[in-house]
This record gives structure tokens, sequence and C-alpha cells, in this order.
């Protein structure tokens, strides 16, 4: 073989199967990113959902302890009223309200309603970062004291 043909023969991979090479790395990698994302978001959701069911135990086992407020209706709230202190029941509702708002955001809402011992607990707040297609998101949890 003659030097002029050992130089054009190929030696390597050429700087355009690079180039091809690094836009299919860099296009699965975004494709990992927003995945990444959205489960970030989902689980931001679930957690919300997690928190907000107990809660909904906590204030129901509050109404256990006072189950004469119960009767009452010292426990019945709701979404839009601000409970009043001063009371077991009032004071627990403060509370737990301030709860709802440290884990759940600002928006969120908890209401209870307890008819012929059967007491219906509802928590309301802003799930915008779930891909669940609704920002307003609601637990309702019923329970016999």
């Amino acid at each position: 073989m003659t030097p002029l043909k050992t130089l054009r023969r190929q030696a390597g991979i050429s700087l355009l199967e690079v180039l091809i090479a690094m836009l299919v790395l860099s296009l699965g990698l975004l494709g990992l990113a927003g995945l990444q994302m959205s489960a970030l978001r989902n689980n931001q959701s679930a957690m919300e959902r997690s928190m907000a069911v107990v809660e909904s135990y906590s204030i129901v086992d509050a109404m256990r302890i006072a189950p004469n407020a119960v009767d009452n209706g010292d426990f019945d709230l709701t979404l839009e009223d601000n409970p009043a202190s001063g009371t077991f029941a009032g004071n627990q509702l403060i509370e737990w309200r301030g709860r709802l708002q440290d884990l759940l955001g600002e928006s969120a809402r908890g209401a209870v309603s307890c008819a012929d011992s059967v007491c219906t607990v509802t928590i309301e707040w802003d799930d915008q970062r779930g891909t669940s297609g609704s920002d307003a998101h609601q637990v309702i949890t019923e329970a016999r004291l």
C-alpha cells in the first residue's frame, strides 16, 4: 500500500457521529428530568393527602375525649366559620386549623359536622402541584363516636 491510500481510510469515529450521539443522550436526559419533576409533584400531592387523613383522625380523637361537647355541638364547624376560643372544643379546633395550614398551606380549611353520634370531618386545600386535574382537593372522613 502506498502512503496516500492509507491517509484516505477512516480511522475512528467522525465528529458527526459524536454530535448525533450527544444529541440522543441529551434528549434522553431531558426526558428523565421531566419524569423526575412529575414524580416529585405526585409525591408531594400524596404526602398532603396522607397528612389530611392523619389530621382528620387527630380531631376525631379530640372529639372522643369530650363526648359531651360533641353532643352539645361545640365541635360543629363549617369551612367558612372561625372557631371561638375559651372552650376545650374551640381550642382544639383552633389548633387543628393551625396545623392544617402549616401542613397543607394557607388555603387549608377544615369542617366538622356531627349528627346522631356520626361525625363527618372535611378537609379542603389547594393541590395545584398535583396532577389530578383539580386545584381544590378534599378529604372527607366519617367516624362513629
